[in-house]
């Protein structure tokens, strides 16, 4: 295949033509879901794990100022959702970003995002069920139900644990009852009990996350029987934690200390920053929506409303949690995986019930967020499977239930599985990488679409087009002012790029976690100009910017681990999907074609 079919892309005219042509009735999706419901599933998508859970580590580093990175953050997301409503409502069909890709960018591109989507969703979907299982274990042990410790925490946490707690007992020749009453022990010594508990076969200590196992199996049966039965259950279990959510911001309000509050960025900017994967988490899966355009009753009108309206709801809830929470007890004291029941147990307000009714709530609002996730990612695949990219039977379609019954079964042990081994924190960035970067994608492609004069489909909902060619550059300009007036350190610490003693490896090690910033700046540098000259929509590239920007605050490691991950994709690629890739057959029947016809 000569090398220019890599950008060949699908027209959005065709993409059309193949959703009006969606197929025999008996084969195709129901369309069951209007905007109301995509509402519920954006909220179900984004309130959850990261309300319940991540939000208590990023208030301890960045104290209640993380309430504005809230703020900014949604920001970032709101850009991309007015980028992604416009692409739904052009390309009303399955396959999100990736759709939108092959649109906007070629068939290589739209792989290499269909691929990072599998981080976003899988690898996510993980992380909450890991989350779900912390919870539901925390409840029932308020029944007095105690599961063995080595059957709830995964491998990795546990091998960690024993061996922070074994080098205390051997080397300071501290009892374990005294580790235990070390601060920020109770992990280790949790996976230390977890260790030396688990039974063992053939020398290997069986340890696994059975909860995360089950829930998972139990939300991919769901899916699996249909969409109109998870559109009820999603829509319940919302309704539940909105309720709950509210209880917690109205009650929490008469507890709240006003010192609290000061000093409100006790980290400065870096230790609001730092919370950046946490609080992303909690926005990952408003997208999922997107996914479930061929169950929508009106697409191009419900899609661009369910994702703004989500956005904006809970966005607000966000806001509002983070301050009650950091105003009823001190930020200092927010590092747990349970921080709504924290705030409301001895050392905060001592409502037990109300405690005990979040945990409830808590393991319901989490497994909202896995049901959404796993109706996403089965259709990101099946839109893969259409274009040839993926075997046939992804795209297959249960004749009783019309859900894609294939992908659903391998989502569900593609996310099972892991989940029984991995830990939380290593799956929360990552997932949070794959979702910036598929952003950064859609907010490019609407650029790219924009500049396609020719281009003549409809589009019923536009990103609304404000000239960015003065904005941009005098934007950039007033921040890079701020940093060279008021952060002349840290401006003075990235010009070094790693200048050590002469250490080589020494140098690489500092070298390596600036390259992301390097990387950004370069794409900063790139857009102003582009958008100078030839006068970009404002909306957009600021989507670009925050979103790459959000993507320099995960790391080095994370951004390696990312890399790994689409070299591993690029090889299925060229082994799988771009030799049976639709468009392919059709560039070698084409030539073909002309061949005869020269002959």
């Amino acid at each position: 295949m000569e090398l220019q079919s890599f950008w060949r892309t699908k027209s959005i005219e065709q993409i059309q033509r193949d959703a009006a042509q969606g197929g025999e009735e008996s084969t195709s999706l129901r369309r069951a879901l209007g905007h109301w419901d995509l509402t519920a599933l954006g909220i179900a998508a984004i309130i959850g794990s990261g309300v319940f859970s991540t939000i208590g580590n990023a208030a301890h580093t960045g104290g209640p100022a993380v309430s504005l990175l809230f703020v900014f953050t949604a920001l970032a997301c709101a850009f991309a959702a007015l980028c992604y409503a416009e692409f739904a409502s052009m390309i009303p069909i399955a396959g999100s970003a990736y759709t939108y890709a092959y649109a906007s960018f070629g068939e290589f591109v739209a792989w290499i995002i269909g691929w990072d989507l599998i981080v976003e969703y899988a690898i996510g979907n993980i992380a909450v069920a890991i989350s779900w299982s912390d919870y539901f274990t925390t409840l029932l042990n308020g029944y007095g139900i105690e599961l063995p410790t080595h059957f709830t925490l995964d491998y990795l946490s546990a091998s960690r644990g024993y061996e922070a707690v074994a080098a205390l007992l051997s080397e300071s020749g501290q009892t374990l009852d005294q580790i235990r009453a070390m601060k920020g022990m109770a992990g280790p010594i949790e996976g230390y009990l977890a260790w030396t508990g688990a039974p063992l076969l053939g020398g290997v200590r069986i340890i696994c996350d059975l909860p995360a196992l089950g829930i998972v199996f139990l939300i991919t049966a769901l899916v699996f029987v249909g969409i109109h039965e998870s559109k009820r259950v999603s829509n319940l279990m919302v309704a539940i934690k909105l309720g709950v959510i509210l209880l917690v911001i109205v009650m929490g309000a008469y507890y709240v200390k006003p010192e609290n509050w000061t000093p409100f960025a006790p980290n400065g900017v870096a230790g609001v920053l730092k919370g950046v994967s946490g609080v992303f988490f909690a926005y990952i899966g408003f997208d999922a929506i997107s996914t479930t355009a061929e169950e929508c009753r009106n697409p191009q009108r419900d899609l661009p409303r369910g994702m703004i309206y989500s956005l904006i709801i809970c966005t607000i809830l966000y806001v509002l949690i983070s301050l009650v929470l950091t105003g009823m007890v001190s930020y200092e004291k927010l590092a747990v995986g349970d921080p709504l029941a924290f705030v409301f147990g001895p050392e905060g307000a001592n409502q037990a019930w109300i405690s005990f009714v979040v945990s409830i709530s808590a393991v319901i609002a989490i497994a909202t967020v896995l049901l959404v996730f796993q109706l996403g990612q089965p259709r990101i695949w099946m839109a893969m499977s259409r274009d040839g990219l993926l075997p046939k039977i992804f795209s297959s379609i249960h004749p009783r239930f019309r859900t894609p019954w294939f992908s659903t079964i391998v989502t569900g042990l593609v996310v099972a599985i892991p989940a029984l081994f991995m830990n939380l924190t290593e799956v929360t960035d990552l997932a949070s990488i794959g979702t910036l970067f598929a952003f950064v994608l859609v907010c490019g492609g609407v650029l790219i679409l924009n500049e396609q004069k020719e281009m003549t489909a409809e589009r019923r909902f536009r990103t609304p087009y404000i000239n960015g060619r003065w904005i941009v550059p005098g934007l950039i300009g007033a921040i890079a002012l701020w940093l060279v007036v008021f952060e002349t350190g840290r401006v003075q610490d990235f010009l070094s790029l790693g200048a050590s003693d002469g250490n080589s490896l020494h140098w690489w090690g500092s070298f390596q976690h600036k390259i992301p910033l390097l990387v950004y700046l370069c794409l900063v540098v790139f857009l102003t100009i582009a958008t100078f000259r030839r006068s970009l929509s404002l909306i957009p590239v600021l989507g670009l910017l925050t979103c790459g920007y959000l993507m320099t605050e995960l790391g080095w490691t994370n951004w390696l681990r990312f890399l790994i991950w689409l070299l591993v994709g690029l090889v299925v690629y060229f082994a799988y999907g771009r030799r049976h890739s639709h468009l392919a057959g059709h560039s070698r029947e084409e030539k073909t074609a002309h061949s005869s016809v020269e002959k």
